[in-house]
């Protein structure tokens, strides 16, 4: 009976080719508008480290004069302490060793090279960081490890790379034990990274939450500092007179906030107890001087961070509720497009109904036809929703630079699917029935 209900459909809107195409293009627009805005809302809400955002916690201290309530570019509360954490309080934390794994960072900006190489140097940025790093945000590794804590602690000169720098530098061979050059200090590469671009992430060099591209290195910190690797991002003075030191050395003495800090706990009651641990290190920093605030201290999951900081920003909600309310007055034109042809077919219909066919029968082989219409205009709509996708990474970045990472996943091109027919399922119901209420003894009567 399928196969019969759609040769009907299929003649049934030959016969109308104008007002088939007028339905179809109705659909395939809403459903490209509203596709294209809920991918990129898609992309903005992904959760960046599944199975782990809920056990990774930063920690955030707050060290300002009673007199400073500037945090203006955090866009949150006056309260909302510094983002990152001086060198003395990030190694306090650290070498305290209250959560599961901990790991201290910083952006960095390097010139990389091979030594005695004929391969053209490269400026890259990186991470120095700690050994638990790694485990804590899942880094898969193609050769090699990871260096260990013992290595942090006597700042050994090794590094991780990306594969990208390992094709670049070395064809793509394995490296562990090679030399690199990073800001004319040799390195020895003890793992290199398998492709792994996470996004947004959380451990940004500007913001809070950045989108821009993967780290090509990754050295200890303390190896770093020692090597006169140049940290760069964001940094806070909280001092009036203080400003940010040139020198690696100063810098671990200077009142100034340039770290940043995460820590993996893996129970409820190991969150309280670090939350407890911030506050009493707060306090007894205030005591000693340094912190002139009452404890004010934060420490915020993965998906909490994102929240807080604006990964999803009120623009691209507002853009989602518009796409989908134009969604809408495309799906009523499109009803009534629908209805106007199927009460102008009732005649049709009224001799079915009268050579036996049922009402449901009749209402069956409408929805066909509907869905028929639905289903072109979603394929069509699918194909404006790439090209709309494809618009939006032609912008120029804005504050959040997620523009190249907008793309279709199988997830949401299934979900665009179920909204095309869902939507040409809907625009046909009311059409389907008001036709099958229409009496067939009068429209066999005025035929």
């Amino acid at each position: 009976m399928f196969g019969y209900y759609a040769a009907l459909a299929i003649r049934s809107l030959w016969r109308d080719i104008a007002l088939t195409l007028l339905m179809v293009l109705t659909i395939a627009i809403g459903i490209g508008a509203s596709t294209t805005a809920l991918t990129v809302y898609h992309v903005l809400t992904h959760d960046p480290y599944p199975g782990r955002s809920g056990e990774l916690y930063r920690p955030q201290l707050d060290p300002r004069e009673s007199s400073d309530r500037s945090n203006a570019s955090l866009r949150v509360g006056d309260d909302e302490p510094y983002t990152q954490l001086s060198w003395i309080d990030a190694m306090a934390l650290w070498h305290a060793h209250r959560a599961d794994r901990q790991a201290v960072m910083a952006t960095g900006s390097f010139r990389v090279e091979l030594p005695d190489s004929q391969v053209m140097p490269s400026h890259s940025f990186g991470l120095y960081t700690t050994a638990d790093f790694f485990p804590m945000f899942g880094a898969p590794f193609r050769y090699g490890h990871a260096w260990s804590e013992a290595d942090d602690e006597r700042g050994e000169r090794v590094a991780v790379i990306t594969d990208t720098l390992n094709d670049m530098l070395f064809g793509g061979a394995d490296s562990s034990g090679r030399i690199v050059v990073l800001r004319n200090v040799p390195f020895r590469v003890v793992g290199v990274l398998n492709h792994w671009r996470i996004l947004p992430r959380i451990y940004g060099s500007y913001g809070a939450v950045e989108f821009t591209d993967e780290y090509m290195a990754y050295v200890p910190l303390a190896a770093a500092i020692d090597a006169e690797l140049r940290p760069a991002g964001s940094r806070r003075c909280w001092t009036e007179k203080a400003s940010f030191p040139t020198d690696n050395q100063q810098k671990k003495s200077a009142p100034c906030a340039w770290l940043q800090m995460w820590v993996q706990l893996d129970s409820a009651a190991k969150v309280s107890a670090y939350r407890d641990f911030l506050t009493h290190y707060s306090e007894q920093q205030r005591t000693l001087g340094r912190f002139q605030r009452p404890a004010n201290i934060r420490l915020r999951n993965v998906s909490q961070w994102l929240e807080t900081f604006h990964a999803v920003s009120d623009e691209s909600r507002v853009q989602v509720w518009l796409a989908f309310a134009f969604l809408l007055v495309c799906l009523i034109n499109a009803t009534g497009l629908m209805l106007a042809k199927f009460m102008r077919s009732t005649g049709t219909l009224g001799v079915r109904r009268a050579m036996g066919a049922s009402r449901r029968t009749v209402f069956a082989q409408l929805l066909i036809e509907a869905g028929m219409i639905g289903a072109v205009g979603g394929l069509i709509g699918l194909v404006l929703a790439y090209l709309g996708l494809w618009l939006v990474r032609q912008q120029p970045n804005g504050d959040i630079d997620y523009t190249a990472l907008v793309h279709m996943d199988v997830g949401m091109l299934v979900v665009s699917i179920v909204i095309a027919l869902g939507s040409s399922l809907l625009v046909g119901l009311l059409p389907a029935w008001r036709a099958c209420q229409v009496s067939p003894a009068l429209q066999l009567k005025t035929q």
